[in-house]
């Protein structure tokens, strides 16, 4: 059986789906491995590297590929050359690629989101959204401290004292907790807060001091946190109002896939912050964090510059890729019996991450948003 790994073609994307060193982990499955041309260049990864390793450089690997590797979703006319029966593999934001999804049931492709992998300790190794997340959380840190005219760390020398800086940190997913490891390796005094009850220790152990709120706490599915009313919303903004304005560097990292970003700090509490603040918003993208901010431009607030995240594991396409990689290689070999690929439908993970099989839509609440009659 044949794995196609297509070269992305999204504005922005500069990962890749499958690195050199992974092949050897399908050919040993059973698998013939075909990367198109400059799949992997903007990793810096050559396509000499993935021949050495033992794929095949072919562009017209996606039309006769059982299985085809991708990081962002498949383009409409990629879709279109997949042999029927054919699988794929990647991303897929299905509430907003809902046109997609029916140009993959009605060529009649099994495709699997990595974002609706379950959050299961058995599928630990195949989530990518929480790989994704580390390489972001890093990024978050290096950002704020690169646009932050200041030392991080503490300096004590013959001159006089520097003070440490001082970072806030809102949300304690994975980002979040990758983001104040991060600020704390640099030596900044971090604060943090989560809504879930369990994130303050999780705070803690990373060395940071656990903003503490008299609000309950919103603890949700997936480790993820449920959504908060307006009137908690509001009360939460009044109370973290004051750690912000203290903050010369705040960074958001709170997002629920599949759903629009909480509001989290409104424009006046960026306003109130000091001259030469830093704001970095990782969720801009899905709506932000933050009052004001662009995903993809830095823009001022106040006496605060703010930068919005767009697609920030791409900023570090090496890294992110391989865990992305190895996230895709443990879920194909779940998938693979026998040299060939055979999901089982009975299993959780892969029931919970297909999109389409078999011309219908399997994932139910998108069958119900596409057959229901909703529009994308």
């Amino acid at each position: 059986m044949k794995i196609a790994v297509v070269r992305e073609t999204r504005e922005g994307e500069t990962r890749v789906a499958l690195v050199p060193e992974l092949v050897g982990k399908l050919t040993a499955l059973g698998y013939e491995v075909a990367v198109e041309p400059d799949a992997g260049r903007h990793a810096l990864l050559a396509d000499e590297e993935y021949a050495e390793a033992g794929a095949a450089v072919d562009a017209d690997a996606v039309s006769t590929a059982d299985v085809v590797l991708s990081v962002q979703p498949l383009d409409p006319s990629t879709v279109r050359r997949l042999r029927r029966g054919a699988a794929t593999i990647s991303f897929l934001p299905v509430n907003q690629e809902r046109g997609l999804v029916v140009d993959l049931r009605d060529v009649g492709a099994t495709a699997f989101a990595m974002e609706l992998v379950p959050r299961i300790s058995r599928a630990q190794s195949m989530d990518a959204l929480s790989s994704q997340a580390l390489v972001s959380g890093y990024r978050c840190a290096v950002v704020a401290a690169g646009m932050l005219r200041r030392f991080f760390p503490l300096n004590m020398t013959a001159a006089g004292t520097v003070q440490p800086a001082e970072v806030v940190v809102l949300g304690a997913g994975v980002a979040g907790l990758q983001t104040i490891a991060t600020c704390k390796r640099l030596g900044a005094v971090v604060r943090a807060y989560d809504v879930r009850a369990a994130a303050a220790e999780e705070i803690r152990s990373m060395g940071a001091k656990a903003i503490e709120l008299e609000l309950e706490t919103l603890e949700g599915a997936g480790g993820y946190a449920r959504e908060m009313t307006e009137d908690r919303a509001a009360r939460q903004m009044e109370l973290l109002a004051p750690y912000v304005a203290a903050a010369d560097a705040l960074i958001t990292t709170a997002a629920v896939p599949g759903r629009t970003a909480p509001r989290l700090v409104t424009a006046a509490m960026v306003e109130a912050m000091k001259p030469g603040s830093v704001v970095v918003d990782l969720a801009a993208e899905s709506g932000g964090n933050v009052e004001g901010a662009v995903a993809g431009e830095v823009v001022r607030i106040g006496n605060a510059s703010v930068w919005g995240g767009k697609n920030v594991p791409s900023s570090m396409p090496g890294p992110a890729s391989r865990l992305y990689a190895q996230n895709v290689v443990n879920l194909l070999t779940l998938m693979t019996k026998d040299g060939a690929f055979a999901p089982d439908f009975e299993d959780e993970i892969v029931v919970g991450s297909c999109v389409t099989h078999d011309g219908a839509i399997r994932h139910e609440p998108t069958r119900a948003a596409i057959e229901g009659g909703a529009t994308a």
